[in-house]
This record gives structure tokens, sequence and C-alpha cells, in this order.
């Protein structure tokens, strides 16, 4: 039996499976919330499948998304990454990732864990929202803004606040699953 998903994902089998699987998914893992906070970076200005299709690539080039090796990295490390097609290679983007594993790893000092700091956004429970069709769904909004300025103070980059609300989403702060979805109830 075929069920029913977000408009979004539907036609392509690797957006489906991420939206099946990961996609509003609360996540709690600080490992996994970094993985999502780099790829959101990385995704600023491009479509998330770009993103995704070159996700197992990123993986690779970036030490299995591991923020304290990352924090690390020096020059000949951006100077390989740049080199790397199997990534988005762009410059900015890619030292703001060093510069947000250090951050990352101050906040998780300052918090006990990144989870702790960002799930207190949202009272440590995910937000569910009643989007009934994907293009009426927001794209920010007062929260997201919130907490972008807050992690920009905290000297984290590439996190506007439509980046951090597509974050808040990814990483299941908020669920804006269509409520036709069968994941809708599920997450």
């Amino acid at each position: 039996m075929l069920k029913n998903k977000c408009e979004w994902c539907k036609g392509n089998a690797l957006y489906e499976k991420y939206h099946d699987e990961e996609w509003g998914v609360p996540v709690r893992n600080d490992d996994t919330l970094f993985e999502f906070l780099m790829l959101e970076t990385f995704q600023s200005g491009l479509s998330w499948i770009t993103v995704l299709k070159k996700r197992e690539n990123f993986r690779a080039a970036f030490d299995n998304f591991d923020c304290k090796m990352i924090a690390l990295y020096k020059q000949s490390e951006i100077d390989s990454l740049l080199q790397n097609p199997g990534i988005i290679r762009n410059r900015l983007k890619i030292t703001a990732t060093i510069s947000n594993a250090k951050a990352f790893i101050e906040i998780q000092k300052e918090h006990g864990s990144f989870s702790n700091y960002i799930w207190a956004f949202v009272n440590h429970k995910p937000i569910k929202n009643g989007v009934k069709n994907y293009k009426d769904g927001p794209a920010n909004n007062l929260l997201s803004e919130t907490l972008s300025n807050d992690l920009k103070k905290k000297g984290v980059k590439f996190v506007g606040s439509t980046v951090i609300y597509a974050y808040m989403q990814a990483t299941g702060m908020v669920n804006d699953h269509e409520i036709s979805c069968f994941r809708y109830n599920q997450v």
C-alpha cells in the first residue's frame, strides 16, 4: 500500500528515503546535530537535493563530521577540500565549517551538550505545525531568527534565519510534515 508523503519529496528516490527515514525525526545526538548543521550551511543558496547527493562525499572528506577533528583543520586540509570534486567547493563555507566546529565545541562545553543548548529553544519538545501543503509552510519564523542570532553571537557562520529553520525541520525541532503525510503523526 502506498503511503501518502509530503509533496516536496515525491518522485526522487533519494528525497523520499531522506523524508521517510530522517526529515523531521527529533535528533538529540550531538554528532548528528553537527552533521546537519554542517550540511545545512553548505546548502545555503543551493537545493537540498544537491547536498543529499554529495552527503557521503562530505562524510569522507570531513572525517565523518567529527567536529573535534574538523576544528583542528589547517590550510593543508582546506586546500585539499577545495580540490575535492565530490563536495561543494566553496572556500567561505569550508572555512566556516572549521570555525563552526570550534564554536560547536564551545557550546557543548557551556551547555553540557549542543543538544541541551539547541533544544532549549523549543522547550525540549518538537513544535508540531499543521502544514496542509508544504508550499504554505514558512521558510523562517521568529524562533529561527532568534536562534540564528544567538548562534551568530556564539561565532557560528552561514546560519541565517532560513538556514536555521531548515535545520530545525531536518532535526525535528519543528514538525512540518504535511498533515496528510504518514510521517506527520509518527514524528
